[in-house]
């Protein structure tokens, strides 16, 4: 994982950047797949960071930005160019008022969920729903990342860039960003934009906000809509993701993922009447019913029983090397021995196989360098 600090946000430059050749990048992500960099490069302070995606793109370089690497899968081939893995650190508060809550401004290679652990020991609600989720920091608003009814989208106040194209620092407001369902101007840019830092705006209080997720409300002993202790809300989101083998444990290869493999579709009105009649005549009048969820862009459907319903169940591929969890079917894990052509080639046969069963496409959520789904 990403080395990770919560040191001053800006440093100046230390050499403390580190050069490794031939450095293997499969344990710099949490699915453990990938063959090496030809050059490895970790940058242990923004000011390092932007200093090393300038030269390599000076010398017109490939270049891969790795920070947690939770959202990634790198061919087993590895990366011909250099890597740029994020270190940075610092959490820091900018402003608290009671109307307008915290403001704090994390460095992009801070932990997340050391991020949320400090928000809920101050009293910052906002992100406690999102705990247990791996990576850093900078990744987040590039994902649009979210969980149990809440994404990063509704407390960023502001993204800090340096844009590879214009060679300058930006700083852009949430509505520049482009949010949308696990999606974001930079996601859409395809690497222009590296994330420096992160400005929150946090609402102050001892409660979460509205707790949107039933089996979260359910556990928390809540109706959904009601607030909770934003202790309890965090204990109950990491037993959940305990639960589906969504919080990272060395032992437990349940954990060797990237979470979600596949996104939730979202469908026109008309697209998921056609989705109920397909499946009411593959599964019979008597199947259950397709869990949605009505949303500003459409009609979002569950990735996870489509692919239960078209026969890939949980632990499907055991004993592997590569097998859906044991626990969740929405998570492609890595057995102990898997090489990226094994993920792949189990994700590529879930995928078909939903398409061939309902019609749709599902689309893979990580990032997959040098190979094809």
């Amino acid at each position: 994982m990403t080395r990770c600090s919560a040191e001053p946000l800006l440093s100046s430059n230390s050499a403390d950047v580190r050069d490794v050749f031939g450095a293997p990048l499969a344990p710099l992500t949490t699915m453990r797949v990938g063959g090496p960099a030809e050059r490895l490069v970790t940058a242990a302070s923004t000011d390092e960071l932007v200093d090393a995606v300038r030269e390599v793109d000076d010398a017109g370089e490939p270049l891969l930005i790795v920070s947690g690497g939770s959202n990634l899968v790198i061919a087993d081939s590895g990366f011909p160019g250099t890597v740029v893995r994020v270190a940075s650190g610092g959490i820091r508060v900018e402003s608290v008022d009671a109307c307008s809550g915290a403001t704090v401004r994390v460095a992009a290679g801070v932990p997340w969920d050391s991020f949320v652990v400090r928000a809920v020991a101050e009293g910052w609600s906002g992100i406690e729903a999102l705990s247990g989720i791996p990576g850093c920091v900078g990744s987040t608003p590039i994902q649009n990342v979210g969980a149990y009814g809440q994404e990063v989208s509704e407390t960023i106040a502001q993204v800090r860039v340096w844009d590879r194209d214009l060679g300058a620092v930006r700083t852009l407001s949430a509505a520049d960003c482009g949010f949308g369902y696990r999606d974001s101007a930079f996601k859409r840019s395809a690497g222009r934009q590296l994330v420096l830092d992160v400005v929150f705006q946090l609402p102050l209080g001892e409660l979460s906000g509205p707790v949107r997720y039933a089996d979260l409300a359910s556990a928390l002993g809540v109706a959904e809509g009601d607030r909770a202790p934003l202790g309890e809300v965090r204990d109950a989101v990491l037993g959940q993701r305990r639960r589906r083998g969504m919080v990272l444990e060395e032992s437990d290869h349940d954990t060797w993922s990237c979470g979600s493999f596949f996104t939730n579709p979202v469908l026109t009105p008309t697209d998921f009447a056609a989705l109920v009649a397909r499946a009411a005549q593959r599964l019979g009048p008597d199947a259950p019913s397709i869990p949605h969820w009505d949303t500003p862009q459409g009609v979002k459907t569950s990735a996870a029983w489509l692919i239960e319903q078209a026969g890939f169940g949980k632990g499907f591929g055991m004993p592997g090397p590569a097998a859906l969890s044991t626990k969740h079917t929405l998570a492609v894990t890595n057995r102990g021995a898997a090489t990226a052509a094994d993920v792949v080639a189990l994700a590529r046969r879930v995928r078909d196989g939903v398409r061939e069963a309902f019609g749709l496409v599902l689309v893979n959520e990580p990032i997959l360098i040098g190979i094809d789904l």
